[in-house]
């Protein structure tokens, strides 16, 4: 049993540990993590991951975590601040088309082919290097681009379109919940809500796992249970 009371104990430290140190480094996206920052925290799992099972490295675990914590904020406090360290500790964003031109000498400098070009601009909505007047290799490995003018959406503004007010949409029903507070700040009570749902055809509560009213009062319903299809039918 003290075998496991320590476990428990390290495993109580690690995951406090782990969350005081995203906690002081900052809020990040996945997709905006640094290779540096990727590599630092399977590092950090894998340290804390060695001590937890090692009764002899009770003290190890948290002075691994202080440290780890400690490097990782000086060097991000390095690199927003001394903004001459910043390209050569992560690097520099690569310009790989411009002005609608590939730079092939940036492509293989960063060992990049036709087909991961295409990829990464088909995960942007582009299908075509011909709608692409720059392309921005950015350091976390994502790519942002700048379309020419022609292949530009346009917007309401060039359509002399009066744009509409954007507001969020208001949760009405979570889990069979009723969000009595949202309802109150609609002006609007339970009874109201279930004679709204019986309209759509959910006369109960518990088929229903998520509802929202928009600005413009349009409920929007996703039942609890999907409807089976019918063979044959998609």
């Amino acid at each position: 049993m003290e075998e496991y009371g320590s476990i428990l104990i390290k495993l109580l430290a690690g995951f406090t540990g782990l969350w005081a140190m995203t906690r002081m480094l900052g809020k990040k996206e996945i997709s905006a993590l640094t290779p540096f920052d990727f590599i630092s925290a399977v590092i950090l799992g894998d340290l804390v991951g060695n001590t937890i099972y090692e009764p002899e490295k009770s003290v190890l675990l948290l002075f691994t975590l202080a440290v780890w914590t400690v490097l990782s904020i000086i060097f991000e406090k390095v690199t927003q601040r001394v903004r001459k360290l910043r390209k050569p500790l992560e690097g520099e964003p690569e310009i790989l088309i411009r002005d609608g031109k590939i730079d092939l000498t940036r492509l293989r400098k960063n060992n990049l082919d036709f087909e991961q070009l295409r990829m990464m601009l088909r995960a942007k909505d582009t299908f075509s290097v011909n709608e692409v007047a720059y392309a921005i290799y950015e350091t976390n490995g994502s790519l942002s681009i700048l379309k020419k003018p022609q292949f530009e959406p346009a917007t309401r503004e060039e359509l002399d379109i009066a744009p509409p007010r954007t507001r969020l949409p208001r949760s009405l029903v979570e889990s069979g919940t009723v969000q009595k507070t949202t309802l109150a700040s609609i002006g609007q009570d339970e009874a109201w809500l279930r004679m709204m749902l019986r309209e759509q055809g959910h006369p109960d509560l518990n088929s229903v796992a998520y509802a929202e009213i928009s600005e413009d009062g349009e409920l929007t319903v996703i039942p609890a249970t999907e409807q089976k299809t019918r063979p044959g039918e998609y």
